[in-house]
């Protein structure tokens, strides 16, 4: 039979709430990125002017965004936010 010892349960804990945790801000980046890539992909089809440099630039800006809001951890202010102004120079450039 098995042995059921509740001296490692705590440690087992620990290493659920880190997976838990990592999960959570790769689901997060992820979605953000998704939302860049929607918008490139307006800015791409849509744009007036510059479509192919508006559309890549804010791809590359928007992974780097994300990759630093990652990094330090934070609550995605940055990565956020810029998301909002492409989406907001999309629109404009669009209509």
């Amino acid at each position: 039979m098995a042995k059921h010892s509740s001296g490692n349960h705590s440690h087992g804990m620990e290493e659920h709430r880190s997976t838990y945790s990592a999960f959570i801000k790769g689901s997060v980046a992820l979605s953000i990125i998704c939302g860049y890539v929607l918008v490139a992909l307006v800015a791409f089809r849509f744009a007036q002017t510059f479509n192919v440099f508006t559309g890549f630039a804010g791809l590359i800006l928007g992974i780097v965004a994300v990759l630093i809001d990652a990094r330090r951890g934070s609550k995605w202010f940055l990565s956020g936010g810029l998301l909002v102004l492409f989406g907001l120079i999309t629109a404009a450039n669009v209509s």
